[in-house]
């Protein structure tokens, strides 16, 4: 079914919500590598983050939510509420790829547009940077940012090293090597990345900009949205591009932090949020817009004391350990989120999705799966109102060149969280056919252990059988209902 035909069928389940000017608003703010641990409130000792710290304590902070390894399954979960296997994009783009979200993809912009809201995006987007595969041409009315990951430049540590280096890529091996960056034997020719391209829309206004200044251009863009937009309802996605390495942070924000480089960059994000809080109280909106803070993966552990932190959680970006794939989340809407909640239910960066379609009046398409689920009673009825019952997490990688082809339609199975439960998996060969199976490996209690320090299958055989049978279930399911992958033309 064609992409606009597809939206057309699922705007026609859509229930009546009264007119647009009844809608609410909604702004998701999603950081870069940010570990679960990088916030005040979540415990840090040495970065300040007063304003996300009021975000808590003017909403609901989830204790266990989760997103992807790594950056680009993330943006494909939140943007289309399922599983990035499902919709073929497991895997980080690079520049000049030939892939990209498919146009059939129904994302929350493109389902929120066609309810009468206004829609934008600034920073981030890592779902491809040809045209077709722009914001642009899913469902944001405006894009400003960068269209991958801000180290995919000519600058990156990896680069073989030339005679006559200019001066910010020496810079560049100065701060890894301070750093204690986990350089790898592997190099990337000089030619291998292109010089970055900061885009307004879809045309290229920049290349290898100032990162000084981007977290403070991203939120200008920001709140200049929410003002010219202040007498409709609107969607506004900010994906910083920081705490992703290379790190840069603005002068008025040098040396501010305890915590060096990688905590002044927290604390200006923290300081541009609450700007945007501020816009929203100024402008009389706070009581019909829901604002959304969260990450999507943990922090790149490689970088040294240039990433992030997991707290008492292990693993890093990468990873389905704890530390790579649970993440801060803070949801707040005064008059309708009751204030200080916090909750251990097992929620996902895919409830997104259908919480906002759920809130704009309507649900999301009947005609694909949606993995992802409303959180709203999370919040409505929080002491009977329960999270997934069981959710999944898969091997994430890369996608390099064209001529390395399609990617193999074999989601890679890794892990399942049900309850306290963590039973991690691995693949095992199964048979002369040379059939793949999933096969328990180790067994957590994250209740007890949320450090993933002691496996517990030996003494709990009935719940590992039962975690395995249900996930060898789930995959044969999703194996025969996977979205195809967005490609150029030849």
């Amino acid at each position: 079914m064609p992409a606009r035909a597809a939206l057309a069928f699922a705007l026609t389940q859509f229930v009546a919500a009264g007119t647009a000017a009844d809608l609410p608003s909604f702004i998701v703010i999603l950081t870069d590598d940010q570990g679960y641990a990088d916030l005040g409130i979540q415990g840090h000792p040495y970065i300040r983050t007063p304003h996300l710290d009021r975000m808590a304590a003017e909403g609901i902070r989830f204790t266990d939510f989760y997103a992807q390894p790594f950056c680009g399954p993330a943006r494909a979960a939140l943007m289309t509420g399922t599983y990035p296997p499902r919709n073929s994009l497991m895997f980080n783009h690079i520049p000049r790829a030939r892939t990209g979200i498919h146009p059939n993809e129904i994302t929350i912009a493109e389902l929120l547009r066609d309810r009468g809201y206004a829609t934008a995006m600034v920073g981030k987007w890592h779902l491809g940077d040809a045209p077709e595969f722009l914001p642009t041409r899913n469902g944001f009315d405006s894009y400003y940012g960068l269209p991958y990951s801000n180290d995919m430049w000519p600058y990156h540590p990896k680069i073989v090293r030339t005679p006559d280096e200019d001066e910010r890529m020496r810079h560049t091996r100065e701060r890894t090597g301070y750093t204690g960056y986990a350089q790898s034997e592997e190099t990337y020719p000089t030619d291998w990345f292109p010089p970055l391209p900061l885009l307004e829309n879809e045309k290229v206004i920049e290349t290898n900009p100032r990162q000084e200044d981007i977290t403070a251009e991203y939120a200008d863009r920001a709140i200049e949205f929410v003002r010219s937009n202040r007498e409709r309802p609107f969607f506004l996605y900010v994906a910083h591009s920081m705490p992703h390495v290379p790190l840069f942070r603005s002068r008025a924000f040098r040396d501010r932090s305890l915590r060096g480089l990688y905590g002044d960059v927290i604390e200006e994000i923290d300081h541009h949020t609450g700007r945007i809080l501020d816009t929203l109280d100024e402008l009389g909106l706070d009581g019909r817009t829901l604002v959304i803070f969260t990450s999507d993966n943990g922090p790149w552990a490689g970088y040294g004391i240039d990433a992030g932190s997991a707290g008492l959680l292990r693993g890093s970006k990468g990873t389905v350990f704890e530390g790579g794939i649970r993440v801060p989340a803070i949801m707040r809407w005064p008059g309708r989120i009751p204030a200080g909640l916090v909750t251990s239910e097992v929620a996902s960066i895919m409830d997104i999705y259908p919480t906002l379609a759920g809130l704009s009046g309507g649900e999301p398409p009947r005609d694909r799966t949606i993995d992802g689920r409303d959180l709203q009673p999370l919040w409505a009825d929080p002491e009977r109102a329960t999270g997934h019952d069981a959710l999944y997490f898969f091997e994430g990688g890369y996608r390099y060149r064209a001529e390395d082809g399609p990617p193999e339609n074999n989601p890679l199975l890794r892990a399942v969280r049900s309850g306290e439960w963590k039973l991690h998996l691995k693949t095992e060969q199964d048979g002369e056919d040379g059939s793949a199976k999933v096969v328990p490996a180790e067994l957590y209690h994250l209740h007890w252990d949320p450090s993933e320090t002691r496996d517990v299958a030996a003494k709990h055989p009935d719940v590992v059988d039962r975690l395995t049978k249900q996930s060898r279930s789930f995959l044969a399911g999703l194996r025969t209902d996977v979205r195809p992958l967005g490609r150029l033309a030849d």
